[in-house]
C-alpha cells in the first residue's frame, strides 16, 4: 500500500520565545556567578610596607580571629582539628600553601599555637595574609 504526503504542510520552530528563555537564562547565570563560595571571617588584617601575591589555586585558609578563635576555610575549628587536616593535605598535596589570616589585635600566643603544630608538622609552605599599606 503507497501512502501519500501531504507536501503542503509545513512544519516551524516558533521563535517568539527564545528571546525570553535567552533572558531567563542569563538571570540564572548572574545569579549564579554572584553566589560567593569562599568561607571568610570578619578580621582587621594587619598591614605590611611590602607583600608578595601568591595564586588563590591551591590554598587552605586559617583564619584566626581576635579572641584566638581557629577557622578552616571558615569553618570553626580547633588545634587537634587543625592538626589533622595539615596532616591529611600534607599527604594529599605537599604544595599547597598555607595562608594564616590573623587579626591585627590576636594575641600571638594564638597565633603561635597554629605555628608550632606547622613546625612539628615540618609544614613548609606558608604565607602571612596581610593588607598592603598604601
Amino acid at each position: 500500500m503507497k501512502l501519500k504526503r501531504d507536501k503542503g504542510k509545513h512544519f516551524y520552530i516558533p521563535l517568539n520565545s527564545m528571546s525570553d528563555v535567552a533572558f531567563l537564562l542569563l538571570i540564572f547565570i548572574m545569579l549564579v556567578a554572584l553566589i560567593n563560595y569562599r568561607k571568610e571571617v570578619k578580621i582587621e588584617y594587619p598591614e605590611a610596607k611590602t607583600a608578595l601575591r601568591t595564586s588563590a589555586e591551591k590554598n587552605l585558609e586559617l583564619w584566626i580571629d581576635r579572641d584566638g578563635g581557629v577557622y578552616l576555610d571558615g569553618e570553626a575549628s580547633d588545634l587537634l582539628g587543625v592538626e589533622r587536616k595539615i596532616a591529611e593535605l600534607y599527604r594529599g598535596a605537599p604544595d599547597t600553601r598555607v595562608h594564616i589570616i590573623a587579626d591585627r589585635n590576636t594575641p600571638y600566643e594564638k597565633i603561635n599555637g597554629v605555628l608550632e603544630i606547622l613546625q612539628i608538622l615540618q609544614y613548609r609552605v606558608v604565607s602571612f595574609v596581610v593588607k598592603n599599606e598604601t
